[in-house]
């Protein structure tokens, strides 16, 4: 956002790696790098451990961004090198466009505007009916913020909540015993759990087959999350209805399968791509390096190296 970049180089001496052109940058950072202190990236392009040996005197890792999947903290963490990211200030436009994907999955409507669009309506073209989601059973998987954000909002559309994660979260939603027990007892499967090794095709396809053929997968989170080539096989197939679908494997290229199949919503990963949660993204990374620099308390540390 303007606002952000403006007041990144008015607070600070930047240097913009994302401008330089790709095959230029290692004669840039050897240029720069001795000096940099602080490093903002966002969550999906993180910093890796050769990055980071090349700032010498890098003190801090500002985050744009909830995920921090993509930050080597192996490579960080003998140094002392605090990371931090930017909570709660993106939960509801992600949760927001959750919401969005899944009722355009179940009332199809990538599919209506087409049919209209092409002349579908007019030529009285036969059209299938969409689904209600009164009654039905959201699953959520990861009851973090962003979760919990979501689960808020679909009980507002007249649906039953249940959840999975490691641990048991402090809500009044039952709980179920594991992932495939969640999608097997889901209409609609709603990935919120951070990205990351541990989470690698979380939904796999076992977990697919146990939504099933009405069954919709939702997911906000991480690509890495879902066995993608399983999502393409078990869509063909019929063994998973539907899927709605903002991150992907890997960015920005998807699966051209997915690309043709009319029970799949598509977005180019902008759950918290509004105006308002990036400009609030980019001052609270500011704020967190501001802090640091000024020896004050960091605003959001990350837990996993907060003091």
């Amino acid at each position: 956002m303007p606002q952000v970049s403006e007041a990144l180089d008015r607070r600070f001496t930047c240097h913009h790696l994302a401008r330089v052109p790709a095959e230029e940058r290692g004669a840039f950072i050897a240029r720069v790098g001795a000096n940099v202190r602080g490093v903002f990236t966002s969550g999906t392009v993180g910093i890796d451990a050769g990055l980071a040996a090349r700032l010498p005197q890098l003190e801090i890792v500002a985050v744009h961004g909830v995920g921090v999947d993509a930050v080597d903290f192996a490579a960080l963490a003998p140094r002392a090198i605090p990371v931090t990211n930017t909570p709660d200030v993106l939960t509801d436009d992600v949760a927001d466009l959750a919401v969005a994907l899944l009722l355009a999955s179940a009332r199809r409507l990538p599919m209506l505007d087409r049919y209209v669009r092409d002349g579908g309506w007019e030529a009285r073209r036969p059209l299938m009916p969409s689904r209600a989601l009164r009654g039905k059973t959201a699953g959520i998987v990861g009851l973090g913020r962003i979760g919990q954000a979501v689960a808020t909002r679909l009980e507002g559309f007249g649906m039953q909540v249940r959840y999975h994660q490691r641990g048991t979260a402090q809500v009044a939603y039952p709980r179920s015993a594991s992932l495939l027990a969640l999608a097997g007892e889901s209409d609609y499967l709603v990935v919120c759990a951070p990205g990351g090794p541990g989470t690698r095709h979380l939904v796999d396809a076992e977990v697919m087959d146990a939504l099933g053929p009405q069954g919709t997968l939702v997911n906000i989170a991480r690509g890495s999350l879902v066995d993608e080539a399983a999502l393409v096989t078990a869509l063909q197939e019929g063994r998973l209805g539907f899927a709605a679908l903002d991150v992907f494997a890997d960015e920005p290229r998807v699966p051209a399968a997915l690309k043709t199949m009319e029970q799949v919503v598509l977005a180019p990963h902008v759950g918290s791509f509004t105006l308002e949660a990036r400009t609030a993204m980019g001052m609270l990374a500011i704020e967190n390096l501001e802090a640091h620099f000024a020896g004050r308390p960091l605003p959001t540390p990350v837990a996993t190296l907060a003091s």
